[in-house]
């Protein structure tokens, strides 16, 4: 299993427009993504800053991502949520150090 992290920004006018969205994913949605192997989806917020992780169990990370984001349900997902997020500012995050207690 791969743990995966994403940093990004909120817009500050579009804050809660982004989590009512998220209070309705859209099923298909979240298909798209357990069909790419990812489990365990949790976003944090520190002012406008989220932290997004997720764990992938998959054998091919790179290519289940290419499929996912090309189904229609998650491009049109991307774009609507991507409308509340500040375009510059985005970095994905792979594994640093873990350790199970």
């Amino acid at each position: 299993m791969k743990r995966i992290g994403l940093v990004t920004k909120l817009k500050p006018e579009m804050a809660d427009e982004y989590f009512s969205l998220h209070n309705e994913i859209w099923p298909k949605v979240v298909k798209n993504a357990h069909d790419a192997n990812i489990r365990n989806y949790t976003i944090f917020r520190k002012g406008l800053y989220l932290f997004s992780y997720f764990e992938y169990i998959g054998n091919n990370y790179e290519e289940d991502m290419k499929i996912k984001n090309s189904k229609s349900e998650t491009i049109k997902w991307q774009q609507t949520t991507g409308k509340c997020l500040d375009p510059d500012f985005k970095e994905i995050l792979f594994e640093g150090w873990h350790d199970d207690f």
